[in-house]
């Protein structure tokens, strides 16, 4: 059972406390809240020239504005709840078990009506930001992903991705010296849907006739590569001109 020396302390605790919310609430004109639109907390007219990004800013401070208010409100309650219960003798018992809450426990949280048994506050969540989600490599959880594959995947959608530009630029020292943006997408050698470098821009009909050739990257670098060496390519009869059989000698 408290004292008459704690139960003083107490009060004049919770007292000091609801004078200090009170002081931080005026101060603040109550986090600017009382505004209809968060517009008018930042002086905007109008959000037409503002960067998508500046906006959600503006939407977070207004959304963790609100959440200080109800916290504090409702630590507001608890103080007049306790205040309440110094005033009818019934302060320092636990509601549910009506046992004597220790001191040190009403020091620590004046506001507190329950012993630790029975307090409800007492259970922890595990529940995880669902931020976290995204928070993950963005290839290793898809199928095919890690091996080697032929066909466009995962990785190779984020390869496509990351050549306009990440988060990294080429002047960070990664391993090496990086100087183009193209040296730093992962395994940026990789062969995707085919195997051989012809077969990326020579197709043939179904039957295997009919050969046509479109113009790629890789195609480029194979003319280059047979100007070079001052070659000429011939696949099948492509680039070949016709030639009549052969009559056999009577």
């Amino acid at each position: 059972m408290l004292t008459p020396h704690e139960l003083s302390i107490l009060k004049q605790a919770l007292i000091e406390r609801k004078n200090e919310i009170k002081r931080e609430l005026e101060a603040t004109d109550y986090f600017d809240i009382n505004h209809a639109h968060e517009i008018d907390s930042v002086g905007e007219l109008s959000r037409y020239d503002n960067h998508p990004a500046d906006t959600a800013t503006d939407l977070y401070e207004r959304e963790k504005d609100i959440a200080l208010i109800e916290h504090l409100e409702k630590e507001l309650k608890d103080i007049d709840h306790a205040l309440a219960k110094i005033a009818n003798g019934t302060y320092g018992k636990c509601e549910t078990c009506e046992k004597d809450i220790p001191f040190e426990r009403l020091q620590a949280l004046p506001t507190a009506v329950h012993c630790m048994d029975h307090t409800p506050d007492k259970e922890v969540s595990h529940k995880r930001p669902v931020e976290e989600e995204i928070l993950t490599p963005p290839f290793g959880k898809f199928d095919f992903d890690g091996e080697e594959a032929t066909f466009y995947d995962a990785e190779d959608s984020w390869q496509d991705v990351s050549m306009y530009g990440t988060s990294e630029t080429p002047s960070d020292f990664f391993e090496g010296s990086v100087t183009d943006y193209n040296d730093m997408i992962i395994e940026k050698d990789e062969k995707i849907s085919y195997v051989e470098d012809i077969e990326s821009f020579v197709a043939t009909d179904i039957t295997g006739k009919e050969i046509q050739v479109y113009p790629n990257a890789v195609h480029q670098a194979y003319e280059e590569l047979l100007d070079s060496e001052e070659a000429m390519a011939v696949t099948g009869n492509l680039g070949a001109p016709e030639l009549e059989p052969l009559e056999e000698d009577e």
